[in-house]
């Protein structure tokens, strides 16, 4: 189809009022993308395919309401973001016009993941980050060893080094959780990218523990917040007695899902009761003694790994998951669904983690004295059988 065609085809849309409508668009990585975005890909699309072309004006504001089913406050942050990208111009009376591409360097970026392969939402963060529609004309290098634990350290901090030799323009760094000497490590690193001048913008967590802050622009999610509205999902479901499990030495994101699950419990006013455990998960005698010991009707854990290796440890011990036990975890990896009891679990959108995080990369390297910024992005409560609500058919019916 010639791009005279495809703008026929556009404007047949535009004045189509509402058929067609678009309300999201699917996201491979698991939910639906905000429709601000969609509105956004699709003018990028219209735009980079010559349906319009440099100069040229785009559909009004309430053209594209009509279109896309849309609000103005929803179109208009769609045009807000093509124009920080630098992809059109609004002109007052006039309206928003295309830009003539201008001459852009291309910058090098590097991933610094200690833990990609061994963490679930790390590769679709990376997916993010390079098909953001601001990466286009730049280079992205990863590098990845599966070694033990001290090993890996000393990789990711050679990487490190290659990045500072390399001269690269910025870094995305995720620091590496469960390691013993994790914090030296991460501290050490941060260090050495700091002193050579390089841009950092740290994924999901920070190296800092909870809730002290690194000088570093973070993108993630409200860990916080996501503790807690876990824990308060299963205080509603009648659970009593709740536990938080965490693995040792987990990052400082688990901290702060610490801190959410004990104000849910707290905000409950005395009347529940719960203890945050950690240790072997994969253990039977660990598992049965922390039965024993805590008699608890409910558990929250830290991520869906955890919830992983406990829920089959319970099987072994013959406890039933969400008979004798509620659960819920975080994340919404791939295997979520298919445990032998499917995890309720809060949905991280990893990939829009990284399409935000090239945003704030790039942001940094127009505006390096603006303040660090923590940027969160939307998580969702995807309701499953390991918790016993109700609510299971209605939201897997979402999915």
């Amino acid at each position: 189809m010639s791009p005279s065609d495809k703008k026929q085809k556009s404007n047949a849309a535009v004045a189509g009022a509402g058929k067609g409508r678009i309300a999201s668009a699917p996201n491979s990585d698991g939910p639906s993308s905000p429709l601000h975005r969609v509105i956004y890909e699709k003018l990028l699309e219209e735009i980079q395919t010559g349906v319009y072309k440099p100069g040229e004006r785009l559909p009004s504001e309430a053209m594209l309401c009509e279109r896309f089913g849309a609000s103005r406050i929803t179109v208009a942050k769609a045009f807000q973001n093509l124009q920080r990208d630098n992809l059109v111009r609004r002109r007052p009376g006039s309206g928003t016009y295309v830009e003539r591409p201008a001459e852009q360097s291309s910058l090098k970026f590097g991933l610094l993941i200690p833990d990609l392969g061994s963490t679930d939402i790390f590769e679709p963060i990376c997916q993010g980050i390079m098909r953001s529609p601001a990466a286009r004309s730049h280079s992205l290098t990863w590098g990845h060893q599966n070694l033990d634990e001290t090993d890996k350290l000393r990789a990711t901090e050679k990487l490190c080094q290659q990045y500072i030799a390399q001269k690269v323009d910025g870094v995305f760094f995720a620091p590496t959780e469960h390691a013993a000497r994790r914090d030296e490590a991460n501290h050490r690193m941060a260090a050495m990218l700091q002193r050579a001048g390089i841009a950092v913008v740290l994924l999901d967590r920070d190296f800092e523990r909870y809730p002290q802050r690194s000088a570093f622009d973070l993108v993630g999610i409200d860990n916080h917040r996501a503790g807690f509205l876990l824990t308060e999902h299963l205080l509603n479901t009648g659970a009593k007695r709740i536990l938080f499990a965490v693995r040792e030495n987990s990052a400082s994101t688990v901290e702060a899902r610490m801190a959410g699950y004990r104000e849910a419990l707290y905000r409950a006013q005395g009347e529940c009761g719960g203890a945050v455990i950690s240790g072997d998960f994969e253990s039977a005698k660990f598992v049965q003694q922390m039965l024993t010991r805590h008699k608890p009707d409910g558990i929250v854990c830290a991520n869906d790994v955890t919830a992983a290796r406990l829920m089959k440890t319970l099987v072994s011990l013959g406890v039933k998951v969400p008979d004798d036990v509620r659960m819920v975890g975080i994340d919404d990896v791939s295997y979520a669904k298919f445990l032998p009891t499917p995890l309720t679990t809060l949905r991280q959108n990893c990939a829009e983690i990284g399409v935000v995080a090239m945003d704030v990369m790039l942001e940094r390297l127009r505006q390096p004295d603006m303040p660090v910024r923590e940027v969160l992005v939307r998580c969702e409560l995807v309701v499953r059988e390991s918790c016993g609500s109700a609510e299971v058919q209605r939201v897997e019916d979402r999915d």
